[in-house]
């Protein structure tokens, strides 16, 4: 049976001479660019009460409104994938990703995502847009990610973090020996040459990243990074572009460093690290049904464990 969505967002004075249809789909990113037009075209999403074509321009502080009849998706089959479930009920889940999972399908994943895993979990997330999903995990980034069950949760969801009030904090180990802690404010958009890549750029989103060092190695250091802004690859592009790449980033990495005199036991790890060495710890957000503050932390995964007691042996027995 098809739900209704009802959802509202005023347009920012930054938005300033975009089309309608662009803006829209800044602002309902949950949809596709598509559909946004078509709820255009059909009325259900009005600027400042009225109808509108895609092509008209937006000022900045118009009222976009919608309210629509979103059927079932039945393009994605669900997928007996393991699952860790930290938290649910009926209105969202938290779960634990497991690094080398997709979140959703593209054109070089069509099958084997978290999404497709949701559907087997629960059949009734195909009536939501994306399944609920409200942010994401890069492939290879490991931990927490909430889940609406309802249209009404996942509005309010993604509502928050577009006003930034969700709270997510990630553990990461770096090459290079950082002295201090500190802020990023830096905008990201995409790589002038390289369209798979992200950049920090001028003409970007903005995007914030708040950093401290939790330890420190010969060669290396475990950060803990807080988003105030959730860009695509924030983390990874932020530190590299403070010249401290993720230890086994494929795409923003750099070089391979390797401590001075180092164990053959850890050379092999940093040479042969699967991943990007990042992991969302922790996810706090107002519940979006009671207006409860929840917050839950995913201990780290196996292979950082190990990486992090390498280094610290590395160290240890250097000294």
């Amino acid at each position: 049976m098809p739900q209704t969505l009802k959802a509202q967002h005023r347009v920012p004075e930054r938005m300033a001479g975009l089309r309608l249809d662009q803006a829209a789909a800044e602002l309902f990113a949950d949809f596709s660019r598509e559909r946004l037009k078509a709820w255009i075209k059909s009325g259900a999403l009005t600027l400042d009460g009225s109808p509108a074509k895609p092509k008209d321009k937006v000022y900045g502080g118009e009222a976009l409104a919608l309210a629509a009849e979103i059927e079932e998706d039945t393009r994605f089959e669900p997928e007996d994938i393991p699952l860790t479930v930290v938290y649910e009920d009926d209105q969202l889940l938290v779960i634990d990703k497991p690094p080398g999972l997709v979140v959703h399908p593209a054109a070089g994943n069509p099958d084997g995502t978290l999404l497709n895993a949701l559907l087997h979990h629960d059949s009734a997330l195909a009536s939501l847009p994306r399944a609920g999903i409200v942010h994401r995990l890069d492939k290879d980034t490991s931990g927490l990610m909430v889940v609406a069950r309802t249209l009404a949760a996942q509005t309010a969801l993604v509502e928050q973090l577009q006003a930034r009030s969700v709270s997510r904090e990630y553990d990461a180990v770096v090459v290079g020996v950082m002295t201090a802690g500190g802020t990023v404010d830096a905008p990201i958009g995409r790589h002038p040459r390289d369209r798979k890549r992200q950049a920090v750029n001028d003409s970007g989103k903005p995007a914030v990243t708040h950093y401290r060092v939790v330890e420190r190695f010969r060669a290396h250091t475990h950060v803990r990074c807080k988003l105030e802004t959730g860009r695509t690859h924030q983390i990874r592009v932020h530190l590299a572009h403070l010249r401290y790449p993720l230890i086994g980033d494929p795409v923003y990495g750099g070089r391979l460093k390797l401590p001075a005199g180092a164990g053959e036991m850890l050379k092999e790890i940093l040479r042969e690290f699967p991943r990007q060495a990042l992991h969302a710890r922790k996810l706090a957000f107002m519940h979006p049904e009671s207006g409860r503050r929840m917050a839950f932390r995913a201990p780290l995964p196996d292979n950082l464990l190990m990486l992090l007691d390498y280094l610290r042996e590395d160290r240890e027995t250097m000294r």
